[in-house]
Protein backbone atom coordinates (compact mmCIF):
# COMPACT_ATOMS: atom_id res chain seq x y z
CA UNK A 1 0.00 0.00 0.00
CA UNK A 2 1.30 3.52 -0.59
CA UNK A 3 1.16 5.83 1.88
CA UNK A 4 -1.82 7.61 1.25
CA UNK A 5 -3.52 4.34 1.05
CA UNK A 6 -2.84 3.76 4.45
CA UNK A 7 -4.26 7.30 5.22
CA UNK A 8 -7.43 6.26 3.32
CA UNK A 9 -7.67 3.22 5.76
CA UNK A 10 -6.84 5.16 8.88
CA UNK A 11 -9.73 7.07 8.46
CA UNK A 12 -12.04 4.95 7.15
CA UNK A 13 -11.22 3.09 10.87
CA UNK A 14 -11.89 6.53 12.93
CA UNK A 15 -15.10 6.95 11.13
CA UNK A 16 -16.37 3.66 12.15
CA UNK A 17 -15.20 4.18 15.68
CA UNK A 18 -17.23 7.37 16.12
CA UNK A 19 -19.80 6.13 13.77
CA UNK A 20 -22.08 5.81 16.60
CA UNK A 21 -23.32 7.30 20.08
CA UNK A 22 -20.78 5.93 21.92
CA UNK A 23 -17.61 5.69 20.47
CA UNK A 24 -16.81 2.00 19.76
CA UNK A 25 -13.36 0.13 21.27
CA UNK A 26 -10.84 0.91 18.76
CA UNK A 27 -9.25 -2.82 18.86
CA UNK A 28 -12.70 -4.26 18.08
CA UNK A 29 -12.89 -2.10 15.17
CA UNK A 30 -9.63 -2.35 14.00
CA UNK A 31 -9.43 -5.99 14.23
CA UNK A 32 -12.63 -6.58 12.23
CA UNK A 33 -11.44 -3.98 9.36
CA UNK A 34 -8.21 -6.03 9.30
CA UNK A 35 -10.24 -9.38 9.01
CA UNK A 36 -12.37 -8.34 6.03
CA UNK A 37 -9.02 -7.05 4.12
CA UNK A 38 -6.92 -10.22 4.21
CA UNK A 39 -5.16 -8.71 1.44
CA UNK A 40 -3.47 -6.13 3.71
CA UNK A 41 0.16 -6.82 4.18
CA UNK A 42 2.05 -7.12 7.78
CA UNK A 43 3.73 -4.42 7.51
CA UNK A 44 0.54 -2.08 6.06
CA UNK A 45 -1.63 -3.45 9.37
CA UNK A 46 1.41 -2.25 11.69
CA UNK A 47 1.38 1.46 9.82
CA UNK A 48 -2.50 1.80 9.98
CA UNK A 49 -2.71 0.73 13.68
CA UNK A 50 0.49 3.22 14.81
CA UNK A 51 -1.66 5.98 12.14
CA UNK A 52 -4.77 4.91 14.54
CA UNK A 53 -3.43 4.75 17.89
CA UNK A 54 -0.61 7.77 17.32
CA UNK A 55 -4.24 9.64 16.70
CA UNK A 56 -5.45 8.75 20.96
CA UNK A 57 -1.92 9.09 22.04
CA UNK A 58 -2.05 12.57 21.17
CA UNK A 59 -6.14 13.19 20.84
CA UNK A 60 -6.20 15.83 23.64
CA UNK A 61 -3.54 17.59 21.75
CA UNK A 62 -4.71 17.52 18.42
CA UNK A 63 -8.09 18.57 19.97
CA UNK A 64 -6.62 21.57 20.99
CA UNK A 65 -4.57 22.58 17.88
CA UNK A 66 -7.96 21.97 16.12
CA UNK A 67 -10.17 24.43 18.30
CA UNK A 68 -7.38 26.75 17.99
CA UNK A 69 -7.39 26.41 13.98
CA UNK A 70 -11.58 26.69 14.65
CA UNK A 71 -11.73 23.01 12.89
CA UNK A 72 -13.92 20.60 13.99
CA UNK A 73 -12.44 17.12 15.36
CA UNK A 74 -13.75 14.85 12.34
CA UNK A 75 -11.56 12.07 10.93
CA UNK A 76 -9.48 14.12 8.03
CA UNK A 77 -9.08 16.65 10.64
CA UNK A 78 -7.52 14.34 13.02
CA UNK A 79 -5.03 12.77 10.53
CA UNK A 80 -4.35 16.20 8.51
CA UNK A 81 -3.13 17.29 12.02
CA UNK A 82 -1.38 14.28 13.08
CA UNK A 83 0.48 14.18 9.63
CA UNK A 84 1.87 17.37 9.89
CA UNK A 85 2.13 17.97 13.45
CA UNK A 86 3.93 14.29 14.06
CA UNK A 87 4.85 13.32 11.11
CA UNK A 88 6.26 16.82 10.05
CA UNK A 89 4.81 16.57 6.74
CA UNK A 90 5.05 19.64 4.75
CA UNK A 91 2.22 21.25 2.62
CA UNK A 92 3.42 19.82 -0.97
CA UNK A 93 3.99 16.41 0.86
CA UNK A 94 0.45 16.39 2.57
CA UNK A 95 -1.32 17.30 -0.67
CA UNK A 96 0.56 14.32 -2.49
CA UNK A 97 -1.61 11.76 -0.33
CA UNK A 98 -4.60 13.81 -0.47
CA UNK A 99 -5.27 13.60 -4.17
CA UNK A 100 -7.89 11.19 -4.96
CA UNK A 101 -5.30 8.92 -6.65
CA UNK A 102 -5.09 5.10 -5.99
CA UNK A 103 -6.84 4.94 -3.28
CA UNK A 104 -5.55 7.71 -1.63
CA UNK A 105 -8.08 10.15 0.04
CA UNK A 106 -9.86 12.59 -1.49
CA UNK A 107 -7.90 16.04 -1.79
CA UNK A 108 -8.39 18.82 0.60
CA UNK A 109 -10.84 20.93 0.77
CA UNK A 110 -11.85 24.74 1.94
CA UNK A 111 -11.54 24.34 5.44
CA UNK A 112 -9.43 21.65 5.57
CA UNK A 113 -7.01 23.49 3.11
CA UNK A 114 -7.24 26.29 5.88
CA UNK A 115 -6.12 23.85 8.87
CA UNK A 116 -3.38 22.42 6.86
CA UNK A 117 -1.91 26.23 6.03
CA UNK A 118 -2.11 27.07 10.09
CA UNK A 119 -0.63 23.65 11.24
CA UNK A 120 2.34 23.30 8.67
CA UNK A 121 5.54 23.60 10.28
CA UNK A 122 4.11 23.64 14.26
CA UNK A 123 4.98 21.53 17.17
CA UNK A 124 2.47 18.86 18.74
CA UNK A 125 3.73 20.41 21.92
CA UNK A 126 2.28 24.36 22.52
CA UNK A 127 3.48 26.62 25.48
CA UNK A 128 -0.19 28.00 26.15
CA UNK A 129 -0.85 24.05 26.40
CA UNK A 130 -3.15 23.38 30.00
CA UNK A 131 -0.78 20.44 31.83
CA UNK A 132 -3.86 17.99 31.55
CA UNK A 133 -3.68 18.40 27.94
CA UNK A 134 0.15 18.25 27.50
CA UNK A 135 0.00 14.88 29.41
CA UNK A 136 -3.18 13.66 27.52
CA UNK A 137 -5.17 13.73 31.04
CA UNK A 138 -9.09 13.65 30.00
CA UNK A 139 -11.15 16.34 32.33
CA UNK A 140 -13.01 13.79 33.59
CA UNK A 141 -9.81 11.65 35.19
CA UNK A 142 -7.77 14.34 36.16
CA UNK A 143 -8.81 15.17 40.13
CA UNK A 144 -8.82 11.85 40.63
CA UNK A 145 -5.51 10.39 39.67
CA UNK A 146 -4.36 13.91 41.19
CA UNK A 147 -4.89 12.98 43.94
CA UNK A 148 -4.19 9.13 44.00
CA UNK A 149 -0.59 9.53 42.25
CA UNK A 150 0.19 12.75 43.95
CA UNK A 151 3.73 14.22 43.08
CA UNK A 152 3.82 11.37 40.62
CA UNK A 153 0.87 12.22 38.50
CA UNK A 154 3.31 14.02 35.52
CA UNK A 155 5.71 10.78 35.13
CA UNK A 156 2.65 8.49 35.69
CA UNK A 157 0.71 10.29 33.45
CA UNK A 158 3.78 10.22 31.05
CA UNK A 159 3.73 6.72 31.46
CA UNK A 160 0.47 6.02 30.97
CA UNK A 161 0.63 7.64 27.41
CA UNK A 162 3.86 5.53 25.85
CA UNK A 163 2.80 2.24 24.50
CA UNK A 164 3.15 -1.31 26.43
CA UNK A 165 5.56 -4.03 26.48
CA UNK A 166 4.35 -7.45 25.48
CA UNK A 167 4.50 -9.48 28.90
CA UNK A 168 4.21 -13.38 28.47
CA UNK A 169 3.04 -15.70 31.54
CA UNK A 170 4.71 -19.69 31.21
CA UNK A 171 2.14 -21.81 31.18
CA UNK A 172 3.70 -24.34 33.93
CA UNK A 173 1.02 -27.11 32.89
CA UNK A 174 3.07 -27.33 29.19
CA UNK A 175 6.61 -26.33 30.38
CA UNK A 176 8.92 -23.96 32.30
CA UNK A 177 10.61 -20.41 32.06
CA UNK A 178 13.78 -21.99 30.59
CA UNK A 179 11.47 -24.33 27.73
CA UNK A 180 9.49 -20.87 27.13
CA UNK A 181 12.53 -18.73 26.64
CA UNK A 182 14.24 -21.56 24.23
CA UNK A 183 11.18 -21.81 22.39
CA UNK A 184 10.96 -18.17 21.32
CA UNK A 185 14.14 -18.07 20.47
CA UNK A 186 13.87 -20.91 17.57
CA UNK A 187 11.61 -18.36 16.15
CA UNK A 188 13.52 -15.56 16.49
CA UNK A 189 11.97 -13.83 19.35
CA UNK A 190 14.30 -12.58 22.48
CA UNK A 191 12.78 -12.59 25.92
CA UNK A 192 13.65 -12.34 29.73
CA UNK A 193 12.27 -13.47 33.07
CA UNK A 194 9.68 -10.72 33.81
CA UNK A 195 11.47 -8.61 36.80
CA UNK A 196 8.32 -9.59 39.69
CA UNK A 197 6.16 -12.94 38.60
CA UNK A 198 7.94 -15.96 38.31
CA UNK A 199 6.43 -16.78 35.65
CA UNK A 200 6.45 -14.31 33.61
CA UNK A 201 8.25 -12.99 30.18
CA UNK A 202 9.10 -9.92 28.64
CA UNK A 203 10.06 -9.52 25.44
CA UNK A 204 11.84 -6.97 23.23
CA UNK A 205 9.74 -4.90 21.12
CA UNK A 206 6.53 -6.15 19.87
CA UNK A 207 7.39 -9.40 17.61
CA UNK A 208 4.37 -11.23 15.69
CA UNK A 209 3.70 -14.38 18.20
CA UNK A 210 0.48 -15.42 16.45
CA UNK A 211 2.50 -18.30 14.68
CA UNK A 212 5.21 -19.26 17.01
CA UNK A 213 5.29 -22.77 18.56
CA UNK A 214 5.17 -21.26 22.37
CA UNK A 215 1.93 -19.79 21.77
CA UNK A 216 0.40 -22.57 19.79
CA UNK A 217 1.06 -25.52 21.81
CA UNK A 218 -0.01 -23.32 24.98
CA UNK A 219 3.10 -23.07 26.86
CA UNK A 220 2.67 -19.03 26.68
CA UNK A 221 -0.16 -16.71 27.18
CA UNK A 222 0.05 -12.92 26.20
CA UNK A 223 -0.52 -11.23 29.65
CA UNK A 224 0.79 -8.12 31.55
CA UNK A 225 3.05 -8.58 34.43
CA UNK A 226 0.31 -6.72 36.85
CA UNK A 227 -2.21 -9.36 35.67
CA UNK A 228 -0.06 -12.12 36.70
CA UNK A 229 0.67 -11.21 39.88
CA UNK A 230 -3.11 -10.61 40.75
CA UNK A 231 -3.81 -13.68 40.04
CA UNK A 232 -0.93 -15.29 42.10
CA UNK A 233 -2.00 -12.99 44.87
CA UNK A 234 -5.21 -15.42 44.92
CA UNK A 235 -3.28 -18.11 46.42
CA UNK A 236 -5.36 -20.49 44.70
CA UNK A 237 -3.44 -23.87 45.40
CA UNK A 238 -4.18 -27.99 44.38
CA UNK A 239 -7.41 -28.70 45.86
CA UNK A 240 -9.07 -25.79 46.00
CA UNK A 241 -12.06 -24.37 45.48
CA UNK A 242 -11.85 -21.04 43.54
CA UNK A 243 -13.89 -18.66 41.40
CA UNK A 244 -13.02 -16.00 38.99
CA UNK A 245 -16.17 -13.73 38.66
CA UNK A 246 -15.40 -11.27 36.29
CA UNK A 247 -13.40 -13.59 34.28
CA UNK A 248 -14.05 -11.80 31.12
CA UNK A 249 -12.49 -14.26 28.01
CA UNK A 250 -10.23 -15.86 31.45
CA UNK A 251 -6.75 -15.06 31.02
CA UNK A 252 -6.42 -14.73 35.34
CA UNK A 253 -8.54 -18.43 35.29
CA UNK A 254 -6.16 -19.82 33.10
CA UNK A 255 -3.14 -18.86 35.35
CA UNK A 256 -4.98 -20.04 38.66
CA UNK A 257 -5.94 -23.25 37.10
CA UNK A 258 -1.83 -23.85 36.44
CA UNK A 259 -0.94 -22.83 39.75
CA UNK A 260 -3.60 -25.49 41.03
CA UNK A 261 -1.79 -27.96 38.95
CA UNK A 262 -4.98 -29.65 37.16
CA UNK A 263 -6.41 -30.14 40.77
CA UNK A 264 -9.52 -28.89 42.50
CA UNK A 265 -12.28 -26.86 40.83
CA UNK A 266 -12.02 -23.13 39.64
CA UNK A 267 -15.29 -21.82 38.43
CA UNK A 268 -15.37 -18.81 35.59
CA UNK A 269 -18.34 -16.45 35.57
CA UNK A 270 -19.27 -13.42 33.85
CA UNK A 271 -22.25 -11.72 32.42
CA UNK A 272 -21.30 -11.86 29.07
CA UNK A 273 -21.59 -15.70 27.95
CA UNK A 274 -19.65 -14.74 24.23
CA UNK A 275 -16.11 -13.63 26.13
CA UNK A 276 -16.46 -17.01 28.15
CA UNK A 277 -16.91 -19.00 24.73
CA UNK A 278 -13.42 -17.88 23.83
CA UNK A 279 -12.09 -19.46 27.08
CA UNK A 280 -13.11 -22.68 25.67
CA UNK A 281 -10.69 -23.01 23.37
CA UNK A 282 -7.36 -21.39 25.37
CA UNK A 283 -8.36 -23.71 27.76
CA UNK A 284 -7.69 -26.95 25.71
CA UNK A 285 -5.09 -25.31 24.57
CA UNK A 286 -3.58 -24.64 27.54
CA UNK A 287 -4.08 -28.46 28.78
CA UNK A 288 -6.22 -26.79 31.74
CA UNK A 289 -8.92 -29.45 32.55
CA UNK A 290 -10.17 -28.48 35.81
CA UNK A 291 -12.32 -25.28 34.88
CA UNK A 292 -16.38 -24.88 34.82
CA UNK A 293 -17.89 -21.98 32.83
CA UNK A 294 -20.66 -20.59 34.10
CA UNK A 295 -22.71 -17.70 32.53
CA UNK A 296 -24.56 -15.58 35.19
CA UNK A 297 -27.37 -13.03 34.47
CA UNK A 298 -26.50 -10.61 36.50
CA UNK A 299 -24.20 -10.06 39.25
CA UNK A 300 -26.94 -11.55 41.81
CA UNK A 301 -26.83 -14.32 39.85
CA UNK A 302 -29.45 -17.05 41.82
CA UNK A 303 -26.47 -18.81 41.04
CA UNK A 304 -24.63 -17.26 43.70
CA UNK A 305 -26.99 -17.82 46.58
CA UNK A 306 -27.23 -21.46 46.15
CA UNK A 307 -23.31 -21.58 46.45
CA UNK A 308 -22.94 -19.48 49.37
CA UNK A 309 -20.00 -19.86 51.19
CA UNK A 310 -18.51 -22.76 49.33
CA UNK A 311 -15.45 -21.64 47.55
CA UNK A 312 -11.89 -20.88 49.45
CA UNK A 313 -10.92 -18.63 46.82
CA UNK A 314 -12.94 -15.79 44.72
CA UNK A 315 -11.32 -13.24 42.92
CA UNK A 316 -12.91 -10.41 41.33
CA UNK A 317 -11.36 -8.27 38.76
CA UNK A 318 -14.14 -5.70 38.43
CA UNK A 319 -15.23 -4.12 35.39
CA UNK A 320 -13.93 -0.32 35.50
CA UNK A 321 -13.08 2.89 33.68
CA UNK A 322 -9.28 1.25 32.56
CA UNK A 323 -7.56 4.41 33.58
CA UNK A 324 -4.37 2.05 34.55
CA UNK A 325 -4.21 0.74 30.99
CA UNK A 326 -4.35 3.71 29.05
CA UNK A 327 -0.81 2.15 27.38
CA UNK A 328 -3.07 0.03 25.78
CA UNK A 329 -6.32 1.37 25.45
CA UNK A 330 -6.00 5.00 24.89
CA UNK A 331 -9.14 5.47 23.39
CA UNK A 332 -10.44 4.57 26.34
CA UNK A 333 -9.77 8.03 27.48
CA UNK A 334 -12.10 9.87 24.83
CA UNK A 335 -15.12 7.75 25.28
CA UNK A 336 -15.92 5.03 28.58
CA UNK A 337 -19.50 3.28 27.13
CA UNK A 338 -22.03 5.86 28.31
CA UNK A 339 -21.00 5.27 32.05
CA UNK A 340 -20.13 7.74 34.38
CA UNK A 341 -17.86 6.96 37.25
CA UNK A 342 -20.68 7.22 40.30
CA UNK A 343 -22.84 4.27 37.90
CA UNK A 344 -19.64 2.46 37.89
CA UNK A 345 -18.40 2.47 41.52
CA UNK A 346 -21.91 1.07 42.53
CA UNK A 347 -21.77 -1.68 40.26
CA UNK A 348 -18.29 -2.71 41.89
CA UNK A 349 -20.11 -2.25 45.45
CA UNK A 350 -23.00 -4.62 44.18
CA UNK A 351 -20.40 -7.15 42.44
CA UNK A 352 -18.20 -7.30 45.35
CA UNK A 353 -20.93 -7.53 48.01
CA UNK A 354 -22.99 -10.53 46.05
CA UNK A 355 -19.59 -12.34 45.30
CA UNK A 356 -18.67 -11.92 48.57
CA UNK A 357 -21.35 -14.42 49.85
CA UNK A 358 -19.19 -17.15 47.86
CA UNK A 359 -16.56 -17.27 50.15
CA UNK A 360 -16.57 -19.88 52.96
CA UNK A 361 -15.35 -18.74 56.70
CA UNK A 362 -11.33 -18.47 56.73
CA UNK A 363 -11.47 -18.39 52.70
CA UNK A 364 -10.11 -15.25 50.89
CA UNK A 365 -11.91 -12.73 48.39
CA UNK A 366 -9.51 -10.45 46.17
CA UNK A 367 -10.90 -7.50 44.74
CA UNK A 368 -8.78 -5.76 41.96
CA UNK A 369 -9.57 -3.09 39.03
CA UNK A 370 -7.29 -1.92 35.89
CA UNK A 371 -7.87 1.50 37.55
CA UNK A 372 -6.11 3.81 39.47
CA UNK A 373 -8.33 5.95 41.14
CA UNK A 374 -9.36 5.44 44.50
CA UNK A 375 -12.66 6.20 43.83
CA UNK A 376 -12.94 2.36 42.43
CA UNK A 377 -10.49 0.64 45.06
CA UNK A 378 -9.73 1.99 48.05
CA UNK A 379 -12.95 3.53 48.70
CA UNK A 380 -15.12 0.61 47.37
CA UNK A 381 -12.32 -1.57 50.26
CA UNK A 382 -13.65 0.86 52.92
CA UNK A 383 -17.01 1.23 52.58
CA UNK A 384 -17.43 -2.81 52.09
CA UNK A 385 -15.59 -3.29 55.00
CA UNK A 386 -17.61 -1.33 57.24
CA UNK A 387 -20.48 -3.33 56.46
CA UNK A 388 -19.18 -6.97 56.58
CA UNK A 389 -17.10 -6.64 59.99
CA UNK A 390 -16.21 -10.71 59.33
CA UNK A 391 -13.94 -9.63 56.60
CA UNK A 392 -10.62 -8.30 57.55
CA UNK A 393 -7.65 -6.88 55.32
CA UNK A 394 -4.66 -8.51 54.95
CA UNK A 395 -1.55 -7.26 54.45
CA UNK A 396 0.63 -7.75 50.69
CA UNK A 397 3.57 -7.77 52.33
CA UNK A 398 2.44 -10.46 55.10
CA UNK A 399 0.99 -12.64 51.74
CA UNK A 400 3.64 -12.23 49.14
CA UNK A 401 6.21 -14.70 49.92
CA UNK A 402 3.00 -17.18 50.28
CA UNK A 403 1.54 -17.03 46.90
CA UNK A 404 4.16 -15.04 44.46
CA UNK A 405 7.38 -16.23 45.81
CA UNK A 406 9.41 -13.47 44.35
CA UNK A 407 10.82 -10.18 46.27
CA UNK A 408 8.04 -7.77 46.71
CA UNK A 409 7.75 -4.68 44.41
CA UNK A 410 9.46 -1.42 45.61
CA UNK A 411 8.13 0.91 47.96
CA UNK A 412 5.23 2.77 46.96
CA UNK A 413 3.55 -0.37 45.73
CA UNK A 414 1.83 -1.07 48.81
CA UNK A 415 -0.39 1.63 50.38
CA UNK A 416 -3.05 0.64 53.22
CA UNK A 417 -2.12 -2.77 52.99
CA UNK A 418 -3.41 -2.81 49.03
CA UNK A 419 -1.02 -3.24 46.24
CA UNK A 420 -0.89 -0.45 44.19
CA UNK A 421 1.09 -0.54 40.79
CA UNK A 422 1.80 1.69 38.26
CA UNK A 423 3.90 1.79 34.28
CA UNK A 424 6.75 4.46 35.83
CA UNK A 425 7.51 2.81 39.23
CA UNK A 426 6.88 -0.68 37.80
CA UNK A 427 6.44 -1.49 34.09
CA UNK A 428 3.14 -2.83 34.50
CA UNK A 429 -0.11 -1.78 33.57
CA UNK A 430 -2.04 0.09 36.43
CA UNK A 431 -3.63 -2.11 38.93
CA UNK A 432 -5.30 -1.98 42.28
CA UNK A 433 -5.77 -5.32 44.34
CA UNK A 434 -6.92 -5.72 48.07
CA UNK A 435 -7.00 -9.33 49.42
CA UNK A 436 -9.52 -9.61 52.42
CA UNK A 437 -10.21 -12.61 54.54
CA UNK A 438 -13.12 -14.05 56.50
CA UNK A 439 -13.63 -14.83 59.90
CA UNK A 440 -12.89 -18.80 60.34
CA UNK A 441 -15.77 -19.88 63.20
CA UNK A 442 -14.51 -21.43 65.96
CA UNK A 443 -14.31 -25.29 65.14
CA UNK A 444 -12.82 -24.08 61.71
CA UNK A 445 -9.94 -21.48 64.09
CA UNK A 446 -9.23 -24.93 66.41
CA UNK A 447 -8.98 -27.07 63.36
CA UNK A 448 -6.20 -24.66 61.40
Amino acid sequence: MTPGARITAAIEVLEAVTAGDVPAPVDSVLGNYLKQRRYIGSKDRTAIQALVYGIFRRRARLGWWLERAKAKALPRNLLIAHLLLIEKLTGPELRSHFDGRHYHPYPLEGGETVLADRLEGKSIDHPDMPEAVLLECPGWAEAGLRAALGERFTEEMRALNDEASTDLRVNALVGTQEDAIAALKRDGIFSKPALYSPVGLRLGGRPALGGTEALKSGLVEIQDEGSQLLALLVGARPGMQVVDFCAGAGGKTLAMAARMENKGRIVACDVHAKRLERLTLRQRRAQAHNIERRPLTRERDPWVKRHKGKFDRVLIDAPCTGTGTWRRNPDAKWGRGGLDLAEMTSLQYAILESAARLVKPGGRLVYATCSLLAAENEDRISAFLADHPDFKQMSIFDIWQETVGTDAPPEGAVADSALRLTPARHGTDGFVAAVLERAATQDEAEEE
